[in-house]
């Protein structure tokens, strides 16, 4: 969602292990170069520690891509398997079949032996990685420690490397596998970055990702650091949030208050109270949930953006074609509609329609309520077509030359923007739904469900709206961006054509790429006029409204302007 909004290629703190952002500290490389060291030595085992997160398994993508190209490696992941679904596991990894009796520890065994011998002979070598190694049952290590006994005179035939969190360490201490512990030649504990590293961390991901320009302020990152203690995964995390929510507040740098609320909704609570030893403790957890969190933490925005997922509502029956979609007798025996339950008919109708209850629409229309009946509603007032399927609805938008705006606000930053919006409403059950907000007026509104308009009042819609919108727009630039001072890029020309047929008065020089001081005021002027915070950075809200003074063909909510938009 905020990649073309910070110029970005691509999403730069997934989590997910991908070599070309690995970035290689000064722990990274002595890490590496044992690695690569125990690979090269031809005997005993590589143990390689590290706490959840510091980058292990990023580190192994890495080793991967700088191996000599007569190395066959066998890469095992998965910690619950038997000591027979260990060694099967080797043999797939290596393109090895399976022999008839593949429940044979000695036959399993003995088809390996037969492969290292045949790959030792052509000047082959036959590597195996272990991750999470210390979530291997007992017996499975000591059949690691068996395969060591597959040797020639000279030579052993199988390289292996031990890969786990602090607690490998901790077994290989046990007496019963001392026999194992002895045989490891090398040992590395991968420490979490330092406040420079954990600095230069975020910029080369950055740059990686396509940023040509700081993201982060240099009090940002020593609080990302502080709020992570330098581990790469919670780095990640907190960071991916934090673009999320400086995309949504349209903030071209990241702040340390802005890194401090992204850490918040990713720990849950307030991480100021949480001391350094804490942090280490619940660095497993965030492991284990981390993209849940992200998404818990944007609430329904996911659900907004792909109409394919599942919602949580429960489908009542539709009312039958022709009907006029009015709430069924069991809500209006329960007193929930005050006056009517007919739907207003078409905006022509001038809104002349009683109020109803929108709790009770909620009930009786669950069936047009969710995300994929909005954005048919939605794009139909835009006059273009919504067809649910795998292309995200946002992705159709783009088809047409639209755009979302997703934002979490207030009914006055709606009006300001008077555009139709998608609004996330939760019923008296905790179930979401989706309507169409059509029209907006000083103490009431139209909303849509299905194909049908209905009037409800602001109070009422209150009680059940909590601030998420996602409206439609149509940019006038080719990627959509915020403009800020300082920055060059072509399409500071359209903003500056744009402000002067506004304002009725040119911004020389009218053909400069640069964002100037004097647009700068002229933006801040325009902000002023238009109730806008004033920040002299031209984002989407901005734009939003720059489209309804330039007239650009869009629908309308015909609304009572309100009050200022936080």
């Amino acid at each position: 969602m905020y990649t073309s909004f910070f110029g970005l290629n691509e999403k730069p703190f997934s989590i997910t292990p991908n070599p070309r952002y690995l970035y290689m500290s000064e722990r990274h490389t002595e890490a590496l170069a044992h690695l690569i060291y125990g690979i090269k030595d031809s005997g005993g085992f590589i143990q390689l520690t590290g706490e959840v997160g510091t980058g292990k398994t990023t580190l192994i993508r890495g080793l991967l891509q700088r191996l000599p190209d007569n190395a066959d490696v066998a890469l095992i992941l998965n910690p619950q398997l038997s000591v027979t679904e260990f060694l099967a596991a080797i043999l797939e990894e290596l393109g090895i079949d399976l022999p008839e009796e593949k429940h044979s520890l000695k036959a399993l065994t003995d088809a390996l032996n037969e492969f290292l011998l045949e790959s030792y002979s052509k000047g082959r070598r036959t590597i195996l990685i272990v991750d999470e190694a210390q979530n291997f049952a007992v017996d499975v290590l000591e059949q690691i420690r068996l395969l060591t006994n597959l040797e020639t005179a000279k030579h052993k035939l199988l390289q292996i490397t031990l890969i786990g969190q602090p607690e490998l360490r901790t077994m290989l201490a046990r007496n019963d596998l001392r026999q194992l512990a002895q045989r490891i030649t090398a040992r590395y504990h991968l420490e979490p970055l330092s406040q420079e590293d954990t600095e230069r961390y975020l910029q080369h991901r950055l740059k990686v990702a396509g940023a040509t320009r700081p993201i982060f302020s240099k009090q940002a990152c020593r609080e990302l650091f502080r709020l992570s203690g330098g581990i790469p995964r919670i780095i990640n995390v907190i960071a991916d949030r934090a673009l999320l929510g400086a995309f949504t507040s349209e903030e071209p740098l990241i702040s340390p208050g802005l890194v401090r609320r992204a850490a918040a909704e990713v720990y849950g609570e307030d991480p100021d109270f949480e001391s350094g030893w804490k942090v280490g403790l619940r660095v497993a957890a965030i492991a284990g949930v981390a993209a849940l969190l992200i998404g818990a933490s944007v609430f329904t925005a996911l659900r907004l953006v792909n109409p394919s997922a599942p919602q949580p509502v429960a489908a009542l029956p539709a009312p039958s074609a022709g009907s006029s979609a009015a709430i069924g007798p069991a809500a209006a025996a329960d007193g929930a509609a005050r006056a009517t339950t007919e739907p207003t008919g078409p905006a022509a109708n001038g809104g002349a329609a009683a109020i109803i209850d929108l709790g009770a629409l909620l009930a009786a229309q669950a069936e047009y309520t969710n995300t994929a009946a909005a954005f048919g509603s939605l794009f139909a007032l835009w006059n273009v077509a919504y067809v649910p399927g795998p292309q995200t609805a946002c992705d159709q938008a783009r088809n047409y030359g639209l755009s979302c705006f997703y934002k979490q606000g207030s009914l006055a930053q709606i009006s300001l923007l008077n555009r139709p919006a998608i609004l996330t409403v939760q019923d008296a059950i905790g179930a979401s739904h989706q309507v169409v907000l059509q029209q907006l007026g000083a103490g009431d509104a139209i909303i849509r469900v299905g194909d049908s308009d209905y009037r409800v009042q602001l109070s009422d819609l209150s009680q059940y709206w909590f601030g998420e919108y996602l409206l439609l727009w149509r940019p006038q630039v080719e990627t959509v961006k915020s403009f800020f001072p300082g920055m060059t890029d072509p399409d500071v020309v359209w903003l500056r054509e744009s402000l002067a047929a506004i304002q009725g008065k040119p911004i020389e020089p009218m053909d400069s790429s640069y964002f100037d001081e004097e647009l700068e005021a002229r933006v801040r002027d325009y902000q002023i006029d238009r109730r806008l915070t004033v920040d002299g950075t031209v984002g989407q809200q901005t734009q939003i409204l720059m489209n309804s003074d330039l007239d650009i063909g869009a629908p309308r909510l015909m609304a009572t302007q309100l009050a200022r938009a936080d």
